[in-house]
Parts: structure tokens; sequence; C-alpha cells
């Protein structure tokens, strides 16, 4: 079994921390080490370190390196530029089948989700092994345990074997009336973004679900079989369509499963997100500073200063060097249309 871990994204909403230079996946805001380095340590011993592979844009190699330093080199996949997952992995898949055999199950993962439970999540890795020995396009589901309006969910049809379920489908982000009814139901699953499948399997749904994709890696492995692994392959890549291997793939698929989990996941997709999964005081606040609070609760305050907080309720107030956010907690999803601002305004110094 081989394990891909997706490292290249920018975080945007974990501004002001989370910068172009410095992302959220190369940050310890859970704990000493970073989110790329707790995801790689899950793994052990089960995955060796030479059968993990990091996917990550050629401007984070360095970093890359530089947090995993025991990862071989040629272990780093690069993506000229950001396309999305399907793009990425597709990449990434022509890449691992020059190495291994057709046959071999791999693993993908993001590098910035949390899970508590790691003996479960390793146990749960041997299930989707199973099932992606028979062809499967295998996904994860997290087992709800609130209607969540922020995920995308999978509907669980048939059991086929313990622990797997066919596949029914898949369903965009509910509003609060659907994701109750959802988590009511039983049956439905939220979408981890996790995946396995067999080298073979997927390259055989890029060639009928996205031709236009599997043309263009066709066209890479051409220019890295002239040219060498690290040759410039950014033109052939800029012809990639934009799009999620979930819309472009797993929801037209006809062999996929669901393998139901529940290990302590969280894809710590906002502030409020790690205020969620955090060590509360006696007054719900999460205050990672020197502080002192006046009739203030359920606040998340990340700073390098003393703080003081004075009747101050459900705030995020994050301090870098440079940047001040200031939000309040429901609303910290949007922190990423400040950074869309900021872009737009040229404000480079700030990205």
């Amino acid at each position: 079994m081989i394990v891909l871990i997706m490292a290249g994204g920018v975080g945007t909403r974990f501004w002001p921390l989370s910068r172009e230079s410095n992302p959220k996946q190369f940050l310890n805001i859970i704990s000493e080490d970073s989110m790329l380095q707790m995801t790689v340590k899950r793994l052990h011993p089960k995955i060796r370190i030479e059968d993990i592979y990091i996917v990550t844009a050629e401007s984070q190699t360095e970093l890359t390196r530089k947090h995993l330093p025991c990862l071989p080199e040629e272990n780093i996949i690069i993506e000229p530029f950001g396309m999305n997952t399907a793009p990425c992995i597709a990449l990434s898949v022509q890449y691992l089948a020059r190495k291994y055999t057709k046959n071999e199950k791999m693993v993908v993962l993001p590098a910035d989700h949390l899970i508590a439970l790691k003996d479960d999540f390793l146990a749960s890795l041997d299930t989707g092994e199973m099932a992606a020995e028979k062809d499967n396009l295998v996904t994860f589901g997290i087992k709800p345990n609130y209607p969540a309006t922020g995920y995308g969910y999978i509907e669980a049809g048939k059991e086929i074997e313990k622990g797997m379920f066919n596949v029914k489908q898949f369903k965009e982000k509910p509003d609060l009336k659907t994701a109750k009814h959802f988590l009511s139901s039983g049956n439905f699953y939220w979408n981890s973004g996790m995946f396995m499948w067999k080298i073979e399997t997927i390259l055989d749904a890029y060639k009928e679900y996205l031709p236009k994709v599997a043309q263009v890696v066709e066209k890479i492995n051409a220019r890295w079989n002239e040219d060498g692994l690290k040759a410039d392959i950014s033109s052939e890549y800029a012809l990639m369509p934009k799009i999620p291997v979930d819309i472009g793939i797993m929801e037209q698929a006809e062999k996929r499963v669901v393998i139901p989990v529940d290990y302590g996941w969280n894809d710590v997709g906002s502030w409020k997100a790690l205020y969620d999964i955090s060590l509360k005081d006696e007054n719900n606040n999460v205050i990672n500073c020197e502080n002192q609070t006046i009739d203030s609760n359920n606040n998340y305050v990340n700073s390098k200063k003393f703080v003081a907080l004075i009747g101050i309720d459900d705030l995020v107030v994050v301090e870098s060097d440079d940047a001040l956010l200031i939000a309040k907690k429901e609303r910290s999803e949007d922190v990423k249309a400040i950074v869309e601002k900021l872009k737009k305004d040229g404000k480079i110094e700030l990205l």
C-alpha cells in the first residue's frame, strides 16, 4: 500500500497565520508538529516512509523537505500550480504508475485533517484495501454527530461486506433542515475527501469520466520520458480542467464503496473548527497567550501579546507579525473573502 498526501493548498481560511509562504499544512496549530507532520506520523508503522508521497506546489517543496527530512526527495511530486484535486491526483497517479505495478493500492489523504484515533484509522485502511482489491473506488465516510451544513454528504446503499457499503449518491452541502434529515436517516456520512483505489482502477476511471485529464497526463508522461521527471510540465498542466475528483469521477463512477468511520475526524477548516476541538478554560475560552478576562465567554484568541477581554463573547482574534484578524466566530469561514479582497487590492505583502 502506498499513500499520496495532498499538501499544495494555501489555507486561506487560516489567514493571517496561513500565508502563501507558510500555508496551513505547515503550521503547528494543533500540536508541536505541523499538520503535515501529524498526517505522516499517523501512518506509522503501517506505511513505510519510502511509500509515502507528497504532492505539493513547486513553491512549497523546500518547506516540505524541511518538515519531512526523512522523506526521499523523489517522493515529492511537484504540481506546477493549483488546479483542484482531479488534476492533482491524476498527475500523481501517473507519476506513481512509473514506479509501482498497476495493481498497487494507494490511499489519498489531505495534509491538514485531524484524526484523533490513530489505531482505528489504520484499521480502516485494511477494510479499504479489501474493497479496493475488487476494483472499487473507495471513499471514507465520517459518521456525523451533528447536522453539519459545511460538509458534503455520501448516502450509503446496500452493505456488500462487513463495513463496506455501495455509494447510492453524493450530496452537496445541505441546508440545516436537510442536514437534520440526513442525520436522522442514519445512512448519510460526511464526505472526508479521503480515498483508496488501485492505480489501474483510477487510471481507467480518468479515461472513462475525465478523458481530457487522461490525455493531458499522457502528454506529461511523454515529456517525462523525454526530459526526465524534473522537466517543466507547466504548459501541459495548464490545459487541465479545474475540477474536484469528487465531481469529476466519484459522482459518476459505478463501482463506488463507502466505508463508514468514526475516529475523531475534523477537517479543521476554519478558526471556529479549531476552537471546537481545542481545550477550553472555565469560561469556554481558548486563549493562547497571557491574558485576563472579565465577563467574556466562548472566544478564540491567538496572540503574541498580553490580551485583556472585557464583556466579549464569541469572537476570533488572531494576531500575526503584520496583521490582526477580529471576527465573529460563526463567520470565521469568511476569512477567505478577506484574502480574495487583499489579492484584488494588490496587497501582496499580506498574502
